[in-house]
């Protein structure tokens, strides 16, 4: 979740017992659209058995590139697919557990927003009606557009994360994934359900292409859903498989790149300057593969060079022949970590919530799990071999080429990485924090001077937002960037508290291109949606929510947003248990009209939350009004300044051609003389900036 930890990932048993995964399909890939999806065929690739040494850093990062093409949205969003019925199952195949009830035909209207400046008081959050899909809702500063449940043969089955490209949204769930057309936001259509189960299934995009991650030992080479029952076998995939979704009605899936530990997620990565190839970072935490399964594959200790364990996998897949996608390093960028440092308190409260679980559970006469741990077929998971060490794989790694960098959030510490050179990373740095539970997932600001590391404490099966559950625990740790190393500042968790019947922990969001600002959305599970503005790390503060009460009213069962992203002026979000919803902010005094105009100009052709593209502002009016709100707000310039601006914005806007171009000149340069007396001048500088290029851009 990207985890839920061993208990929910490792193991057939856990993938459909816990993800309640829906009705089977007995075929591979079975497709919901008329026409059968092509059958797959794996093309194993085994890594090499000994791993290069790390390269040193490159002397500079090379100049950006142009960012690449998506592949071509629909025209036209067509009536959704009718499902198409599998032919007979043949002897021995299997099929999941029944699905939960169906959502009803129509769903109850999203709550009305709470809108004002500051934070409502009392939290609307607190004590929300329990229900899968009739849970009372809270809103604050944003709105639900739409919300879109859950159908057929993914009804069940736990809805994990997210891709974009075009007018599309991927969404990966744990029997497949699903493919949306958002061009109306209030009214996505479902274009394509593809069928094959395993875990995470996380999703990225590149052009044509779709990656995802294959970690669950039930996943096998035809999708089909009985599993694979034998220790080792050949047709058990972990790793990453590679689809062609140029036709979106026909996704074919092009080859799997079978890997030692399996995919827990995964993360593209662009090489500025080459268009030719696309990289591809694996984290797989899954216990190492027997070589009769996967040849090459070698269980060790740290000092073992050949050991699949301590390494980072490493993927080239050239663009014009996916088949060809294969590991091409195992860079060691773990050696010589020290061991996470522990926290005492914290190990006592997760012990007393085992027993406390397990005691319910009795109570139930339901037989408990005992709590997070390893599956039979798995051997020992993320455990090392002999004493203690440091991270020997990460969870989620967040990179960000344009600035030659990339946030490693490694279990048990958080690094810092140089990729400009992306086929061989260097570590820069690493932070260690006894407060951390689980370092889960990297969001860099945009001028990529900060870095958010979430905490996912619990795995994310467990309430860890609770009353008594402290600040510090299963939230976000902020960073600053200082000379190639990082400097904690302080904490972010979800102000409301959840009940005990809500998975609740910082889990995965992006940055609102809210020029001028750090602002992020961030999905806590049964927490909902939080947005929150870090531009003053040191004081981050939430300015906008939504959060539905508990799935069930009786027991602690999955549910909440996984990921929550902006993609080209909305966020969407997956939520484990109801699908998918897509929200809007809400004009207020802490984010206003104009600086959402100005967010929603910036527009990316696909978009990949853990490969980091740069936010860029086209000259607009709206830009420029966005930063005239900040400076009102923050008292960082005159009033008599912004108002003699906003006047002559305008005046200018009425105008056109020449007259538009002179009137916009004459404010710029007005506001640099300004600037130099304001007290914010930074920000006002970004204002007479945004005027100048405004100007610049008439013809």
């Amino acid at each position: 979740m990207r985890t839920m930890r061993s208990w929910l990932i490792n193991g057939m048993l856990a993938a459909l017992l816990l993800a309640a995964a829906a009705v089977g399909v007995p075929a591979c890939a079975r497709s919901t659209t008329t026409g059968k999806a092509s059958p797959p065929a794996a093309a194993p690739s085994a890594p090499p058995a000994a791993a290069p040494a790390p390269a040193p850093a490159p002397a500079a990062a090379p100049p950006p590139a142009a960012a690449p093409a998506a592949a071509p949205p629909p025209a036209a969003a067509p009536a959704p697919p009718a499902e198409t019925m599998a032919p007979p199952a043949p002897a021995g195949r299997g099929n999941p557990p029944p699905p939960p009830p169906p959502a009803p035909a129509v769903m109850p209207p999203p709550v009305t927003p709470i809108v004002s400046s500051t934070a409502p008081t009392p939290d609307p959050r607190v004590g929300l009606k329990a229900g899968r899909w009739d849970a009372a809702q809270a809103a604050w500063n944003m709105r639900m557009l739409s919300t879109t449940p859950p159908k057929g043969k993914v009804l069940g089955a736990t809805h994990s994360d997210l891709a974009f490209s075009g007018n599309l949204a991927i969404m990966g769930n744990y029997n497949g994934f699903e493919i949306f057309d958002i061009s109306n936001p209030a009214k996505p259509v479902l274009m394509q359900t593809y069928l094959c189960p395993a875990s995470q299934n996380d999703v990225s995009v590149y052009r044509n292409l779709l990656f995802m991650s294959s970690e669950a030992t039930n996943s096998r080479s035809d999708c089909g859903f009985e599993g694979v029952p034998e220790p080792v076998s050949k047709l058990r995939v972990r790793g990453i498989r590679v689809f062609d979704i140029g036709d979106i009605k026909r996704p074919k899936l092009v080859t799997t790149v079978q890997t030692c530990r399996g995919s827990h997620t995964h993360t593209v990565v662009t090489k500025q300057g080459d268009d030719a190839n696309v990289f591809i970072y694996v984290s797989g935490t899954a216990a190492v593969r027997s070589a009769d399964e996967v040849p090459g594959c070698m269980d060790g200790g740290i000092d073992d060079p050949n050991t699949a364990r301590f390494r980072l996998e490493v993927i080239k897949v050239p663009l014009r022949t996916p088949d060809h996608a294969a590991i091409v390093n195992t860079a060691r960028i773990f050696q010589g970590l020290p061991v996470p440092p522990t926290n005492a308190e914290r190990a006592a409260q997760d012990q007393r919530d085992r027993e406390a679980a397990a005691a319910a559970a009795a109570a139930r006469g339901e037989r408990g799990r005992g709590g997070p741990g390893g599956n039979a077929a798995n051997g020992p998971g993320r455990g090392n071999q002999g004493p203690p060490t440091g991270p020997n794989q990460c969870h989620d790694i967040t990179v960000y080429p344009e600035i030659g960098l990339a946030g490693g959030a490694c279990a048990g510490l958080g690094l810092l990485l140089d990729i400009r050179d992306p086929e061989h990373p260097v570590r820069l740095d690493a932070a260690s924090d006894a407060n951390m539970s689980f370092w889960h997932s990297a969001t860099f600001n945009n001028d990529g001077t900060k870095l958010l590391f979430s905490d996912e404490w619990g795995g994310g099966g467990q309430p860890r937002c609770r009353e008594t559950d402290k600040k510090e625990w299963g939230a976000d740790a902020l960073f600053t960037i200082e000379n190639g190393k990082l400097k904690f500042h302080t904490y972010y968790k979800l102000p409301a508290p959840q009940t005990p019947l809500e998975n609740c922990v910082a889990h995965n969001g992006s940055l609102i291109p809210i020029p001028g600002r750090d602002v992020m959305v961030q999905a806590w599970y049964q927490g909902g949606l939080s947005v929150f503005d870090w531009t003053d790390i040191d004081h981050p503060r939430e300015i906008a929510f939504y959060d539905r009460g508990p799935v069930d009213a009786t027991r602690m069962a999955m549910g909440g947003s996984w990921s929550a992203y902006w993609y080209n002026g909305v966020i969407v979000s997956s939520e484990i248990a109801r699908g998918l919803d897509i929200y809007e902010l809400v004009p207020s005094g802490l984010i206003t009209e104009n600086e959402i105009a100005a967010a929603k100009t910036v527009r990316m052709p696909y978009w990949n939350t853990q490969d980091q593209q740069k936010l860029v502002w086209a000259p607009s009016f709206a830009l420029a009004r966005a930063y005239l709100d900040q400076l009102a707000r923050s008292k960082g310039i005159g009033d008599d300044v912004i108002a003699a601006a906003r006047t002559s914005l305008d005046t200018a806007e009425r105008r056109a051609g020449a007259q538009r171009k002179t009137a916009l000149t004459e404010l710029a340069t007005r506001l640099n003389t300004a600037a130099a007396t304001a007290q914010d001048q930074t920000k006002a500088r970004l204002l007479s900036t945004a005027v100048t290029d405004l100007a610049g851009a008439q013809r």
